[in-house]
């Protein structure tokens, strides 16, 4: 970040006694890590890091909203005497506090530091929480491509501008051909298997194909994997429904603040979003949500969107954070816009694992741009997952082989699925005959020991 030399040296100074303090923990770490992988042997990072002081005050603030009603969009969280169930104590994590009462004026605070001051604390979060050196790999399928009716700007998919951008519609694909590359993604070390539709939501296409992608999350769960999709806006009824099926987590990012949401897209508002992130927890399901970088807002806007999602009831299992990858012919491809540099992701990374600290942050679309070294830093600042294959949706990715070569030189080793609980899973009666109708046959299985031989006979 091209900053004035004074800042620099304020950057510099600011975070010089956080090395000094935590460096003795971190090689203790190190050697404690390089005997073992579990969890068990998981250190509290911060344990010889110094309290760092901030305009905030202390994180156990009173203030906020409560732990089941969502505060109107820009409403202040902050003041005194807030409404109980804002804020919880995890003991398994040395009594760190994860809170929901954030007011955007802290995380902003948060955000701003200086950045070697702001990795150093985001890395102790991390260590209190995670095992640091465990990434998890996931894979990002395209299961129906193209023609969607809404006006994304930065997506190529938008029927809106198909002519423009060159991609045509394509149908959903078969139930067997997702299941194919569901094996694959495992036997290459994915542990978390994506599906995304380009629909305005499973309504827009009729309950046939809705219930074909049904079957398709049952099957991918059965391989023992987690299980993602994003398909648009969700009913009740369709929320309840995927979790029956064995879904794992259903994606909904909330993209940007609700503030400058409008210039992304036209055919939505931001409370559609949140209406169907309150649908997917209520039902059960995990919520996958966050944002993009690079689409021309305002450091103040990344911030508010993740004020948004650190306010929910509940924080999102997890945050990906995408950096715009601009496709030739989507309107903000044309509008010229300059693209975040490494450190401005990094900076993104490390706010959310602060105010976030028991959520997975993915690093997402946008990856391929980046180095090693760079990629290093977002683990550091509390990344712990990205997107495996050779594309994501419609854009390019990191190829796997490359991927594989970062986890060696880096020292990292693949997390797995559901944390290593392996929870048994067997298929629910209504999706397996659905599955036998389409013409395939498939055993009930466990997730835990069904390996992808057994499961594919």
């Amino acid at each position: 970040e091209r900053r004035p030399r004074e800042e620099s040296t304020k950057m510099i100074a600011g975070g010089r006694n956080g090395v000094r303090a935590v460096a003795g923990s971190i090689r203790a770490s190190a050697m404690r890590f390089r005997a073992g992988d579990t969890m068990a042997a998981r250190p509290a990072f911060s344990a010889a890091l110094p309290v760092v002081a901030h305009k905030g005050g202390a994180h156990k603030g009173a203030g906020g909203v409560s732990g089941g009603r969502r505060q109107p969009l820009g409403a202040a969280t902050g003041g005194a005497g807030g409404l109980a169930g804002s804020t919880r104590h995890n003991s398994a994590a040395n009594g760190s506090v994860v809170r929901t009462n954030w007011t955007r004026e802290e995380i902003q605070e948060i955000y701003d530091r200086p950045l070697m001051s702001l990795i150093l604390e985001a890395a102790a979060v991390h260590g209190r929480h995670f095992n640091p050196r465990e990434v998890q790999k996931s894979t990002l399928l395209s299961i129906k491509t193209g023609g969607c009716p809404e006006t994304c700007t930065y997506c190529s998919q938008s029927s809106s501008w198909s002519k423009e951008t060159g991609l045509k519609a394509e149908k959903l694909m078969d139930l067997d051909s997702v299941f194919q590359m569901a094996l694959r993604a495992k036997e290459s070390g994915s542990t978390r298997f994506c599906m995304g539709a380009a629909w305005r939501g499973p309504s827009q296409v009729g309950p046939k194909q809705f219930e074909r992608v049904l079957d398709m999350v049952s099957k991918v769960r059965g391989l023992g994997m987690e299980v993602c999709t994003t398909l648009g806006m969700l009913t009740k009824e369709q929320a309840e429904k995927l979790k029956v099926a064995g879904l794992s987590c259903y994606n909904h990012n909330v993209d940007t603040s609700p503030e400058y949401y409008p210039k992304v897209t036209s055919s939505r508002n931001y409370e559609d979003r949140l209406d169907t992130l309150e649908k997917v927890r209520d039902a059960g399901i995990g919520v996958c949500s966050g944002g993009i970088i690079g689409m021309g807002e305002a450091p103040e806007d990344r911030v508010g969107m993740l004020h948004t999602l650190a306010t929910l009831p509940a924080h999102p299992e997890s945050v990906p954070i995408n950096t715009l990858v601009a496709v030739e012919g989507t309107p903000m491809a044309t509008e010229g816009i300059q693209a975040p540099t490494a450190l401005e992701l990094v900076r993104c990374v490390a706010t959310a694992r602060i105010v976030m600290p028991e959520s997975m942050v993915r690093l997402s679309a946008g990856r391929n741009g980046l180095s090693y070294a760079e990629q290093c830093l977002c683990f550091l600042a509390g990344a712990n997952s990205i997107f495996a294959g050779d594309t994501l949706l419609t854009t390019p990715n990191v190829e796997v082989d490359d991927d594989a070569k970062m986890f060696e030189a880096l020292g990292l080793v693949i997390k797995p699925a559901f944390d290593g609980t392996n929870p048994s899973f067997e298929i629910p009666k209504e999706r397996q005959e659905s599955i036998e109708l389409a013409g395939l046959r498939l055993k009930p299985c466990g997730a835990a020991k069904a390996t992808a031989a057994a499961t594919a006979n």
